[in-house]
């Protein structure tokens, strides 16, 4: 049976049914505000945290890269506010069966060199992130198209086909309807000509084709900031208001809500916890606290000792029950996250409350006491428990809360492992030196039930940071993929996280929402579906 044609054009919103937030609520900052013009050469500032790797787009899966990623580049695709779909570079997105994508460019498109957008530029692109030997941390988002290999280096995809100099062809190895969703996501952004020369170093200096440009070469001042300049070339539907961004790095939100006080930053994207109860009244009517695709997890990865086979499991089953997730919520997060009920987001279509398993997220002292005995009965337990955290975030409230009530509830030695950045934490994960357990997190890459599966638990996934591999969740999430139908797809989803309720890779915690706030000189400011601050939309009153 010939499936409906899917297609992107002009202007419209691609929406496939459910797989569409469910509700992106507006707590004062997601609609921007009466219209401001302000002046369209002022420089706007934000806090950012020091991106991780080289800014190349298949290798950033971290959100201070992340969101100068998004700044300096434009996908076929792009989301907006309440995360629905527009074209941003695609003329067209077109398929008749939802296995082999024909995908049209628009035309005259180039990079803040020169370099044309073409049909090239995003082949190579792909094929460079989707290469074995090419250890990018995202290659997993290329696994569903045809000549993807896990075991050996493929060059060159079989799936991708150069057409004509604005067209290429997409074949995936099974039907997956969602595929156009994911292409606002930075894996799958082009890369020009003058990046094959010395990918290393263009990482440090960028030349990308989105609404901004790096300021000048060496605009990024590692650990200090990241200057950016409106790109005059961009043609698309994300144009600037303001003419360039300066990203602060700070190594720390208390410093930063300080400069924010003092007026010395405009835009804060994150409050600090001591800040929680005020912020709200000390910036009145500029701030934004509203649900977002985003939550928080503790992973215990099962190479740690006692973290293994059937006394892992019970551990972790022991540890989740002894969290009380209600009363950090209230205490720590002054009621700014929403203790976790399933792996996804509320906003996310599937959310459910009442997958099978999940009862394990249930506050219960006593069971936590006899899972973790029942544990001790298998091998007797040594040692300390820790969680690495990065410093310059606020995490330090909520980590030693945890460990304050492991310690109550399962009388063990637990306390926080502090890393002083964002960066180096994740290093110490990514290269799998981390030798604790450490606090992990999720901003969906676009609104899907399977981006907050996927990437995350599937085998050998880019961001599965504790190695978890289950053949049967493996294969759940294929079907669901796959699915014909939309709500088909979504048990599929469900029932694999039942998988997760009882292997719990990862230990779920609480929602997080958007929050932040914003200066007196700043106008139009709007946090987005998946957090960020939407930085082209923000007007600025001249100097």
């Amino acid at each position: 049976m010939k499936r409906n044609k899917i297609a992107l054009a002009g202007s419209a919103i691609f929406l496939i049914g459910a797989l569409t937030l469910a509700g992106c609520a507006s707590g004062g900052g997601n609609e921007p505000a009466e219209e401001s013009s302000g002046d369209a050469s002022a420089i706007i500032s934000v806090n950012n945290t020091e991106p991780q790797n080289p800014l190349i787009p298949t290798n950033t899966n971290e959100v201070g890269g992340g969101l100068v990623l998004q700044s300096i580049f434009a996908g076929l695709v792009y989301y907006d506010a309440e995360g629905a779909v527009h074209n941003d570079l695609a003329e067209s997105i077109e398929t008749d069966d939802a296995q082999t994508y024909t995908i049209k460019i628009k035309a005259d498109q180039t990079f803040a060199n020169g370099d044309p957008v073409d049909a090239e530029s995003f082949v190579k692109a792909w094929n460079y992130g989707a290469a074995l030997d090419n250890k990018q941390l995202s290659s997993y988002f290329f696994e569903s198209i045809e000549g993807f290999s896990y075991e050996e280096n493929v060059p060159e995809l079989s799936g991708l086909k150069v057409v004509d100099d604005l067209t290429f062809t997409v074949k995936l190895k099974q039907p997956e309807s969602d595929f156009p969703l994911r292409l606002g996501y930075t894996a799958f952004f082009p890369l020009p000509a003058a990046a094959w020369d010395d990918l290393e170093a263009f990482g440090e200096n960028p030349i990308g084709n989105g609404p901004y440009v790096f300021a000048e070469e060496g605009a990024w001042k590692h650990n200090e900031s990241i200057d950016l300049i409106k790109n005059e070339d961009y043609t698309g539907p994300r144009e600037p208001k303001n003419g360039g961004v300066d990203m602060i790095l700070y190594a720390s939100t208390d410093a930063a809500y300080a400069d924010l006080q003092g007026g010395n930053l405009d835009i804060l994207q994150e409050i600090p916890d001591s800040a929680l109860q005020t912020f709200e009244s000390d910036f009145e009517g500029r701030t934004v606290n509203q649900p977002a695709a985003a939550n928080a997890t503790i992973t215990i990865p099962e190479r740690l000792e006692h973290f293994s086979g059937e006394e892992g499991q019970l551990r972790r089953a022991a540890i989740s029950h002894a969290i009380d997730r209600e009363e950090i919520t209230d205490v720590v997060f002054s009621g700014t996250r929403t203790p976790m009920k399933d792996f996804t987001s509320p906003v996310i279509d599937g959310y459910s409350e009442d997958i099978p398993g999940s009862d394990v997220l249930d506050f219960d002292p006593e069971k936590a006491k006899e899972l973790w005995a029942e544990a001790d009965a298998i091998a007797p337990w040594t040692g300390s428990f820790q969680i690495q955290y990065n410093a310059d975030g606020p995490n330090q409230g909520w980590v030693d809360a945890i460990a304050n009530q492991l310690k109550n509830n399962l009388g063990i030695d637990a306390s926080g492992n502090p890393i002083p950045t964002f960066a180096e934490h994740r290093t110490l994960i990514t290269e799998r030196q981390s030798t604790t357990a450490f606090r992990t997190g999720w901003q969906f890459d676009y609104p899907s039930m399977f981006n907050g599966l996927g990437p995350l638990f599937g085998t050998g996934a880019g961001s599965n940071d504790g190695d978890y591999s289950n053949p049967e969740f493996d294969a759940l999430l294929d079907e669901g993929a796959s699915a014909a139908d939309v709500e088909e797809g979504i048990t599929k989803f469900q029932e694999a996280q039942e998988i997760l309720f009882k292997d719990l890779p990862a230990i779920p915690l609480w929602y997080t929402n958007a929050m932040g706030a914003w200066g007196e000189s700043v106008d139009n400011v709007a946090f987005g579906w998946d957090t960020w601050p939407i930085l082209y939309q923000v007007t600025k009153d001249g100097e």
